[in-house]
């Protein structure tokens, strides 16, 4: 038998969210903490917009974002119910960022740190053999931002977000650069949490510039090295959440 869940949060509006959109993100921060399970229906457009004292339209709006982001499936005579985590688009920024606002499932975390491994190791070997001139000039800029105003703040996070971005793009493989939005909602995700658990322990500069400088030299075998070893610190500097079994389990389907 599947729960009926409520939501009655009543966070204050973002002034930088339309109505809808703040909606969506506090029901979307719930179902990625756990707080809804797989199959759970959550309650009726009337109530949970007379809940909220917003219109029917800001609510089914925000739905209508959760469906499009597999969170959530609405159907007629059935209602709207929670997916299973197979069915989210884990790597849709808002999804991420949900999922990052309070504590990530540790084995999610993993996973994330994984695949930005194969993805973007893989792509600094191609980058080392394929990337132009203009290409190394544009992530010769975004280290520089990065060592200029560092990632406490955002335009040394853009720099870092530029480099990733131009790594992807130097592979000349249209599927791989396709990527780019994900794997930087992931490095931008990511570097915003840990900061929000404690400050940075390392300077991560150096790391890129060594993956430069072997993409750089065309040294596809070194990029790819040292790539992975950028990661690997990456995930070393990130705390692991203490996030409970019993939460955990409730984030799966």
């Amino acid at each position: 038998m599947k729960r009926l869940v409520p939501f009655g949060r009543s966070r204050p509006v973002s002034k930088t969210l339309r109505l809808h959109g703040t909606i969506a993100r506090d029901l979307g921060v719930a179902i990625t903490a756990g707080e809804y399970l797989p199959g759970d229906l959550l309650v009726g457009e009337i109530e949970s917009s007379e809940k909220l004292d917003v219109s029917r339209t800001a609510y089914r709006e925000a739905v209508r974002i959760l469906a499009a982001k597999g969170l959530v499936e609405s159907k007629p005579k059935v209602g709207t119910k929670v997916t299973s985590r197979d069915r989210w688009h884990l790597l849709d920024p808002d999804v991420l960022a949900w999922a990052f606002e309070s504590e990530p499932d540790p084995e999610l975390l993993e996973s994330l740190f994984e695949l930005r491994n194969i993805v973007e190791s893989a792509a600094a070997s191609l980058a080392a053999t394929r990337r132009t001139t203009e290409q190394l000039g544009t992530m010769r800029d975004a280290l520089e931002r990065m060592r200029r105003h560092t990632l406490t703040t955002p335009e040394g996070r853009q720099g870092d977000l530029d480099f990733h971005a131009a790594l992807l793009a130097a592979t000349g493989n249209p599927y791989i650069v396709s990527l780019t939005t994900g794997v930087n909602a992931a490095v931008d995700t990511t570097t915003v949490f840990k900061q929000r658990q404690r400050p940075l322990p390392r300077d991560p500069v150096p790391d890129h510039l060594r993956v430069f400088q072997a993409i750089a030299d065309c040294d596809s075998t070194r990029a790819q090295l040292e790539m992975s070893r950028l990661i690997s610190l990456a995930r070393e500097d990130t705390p692991v959440p203490q996030r409970s079994k019993a939460r955990r389990a409730r984030g799966k389907g």
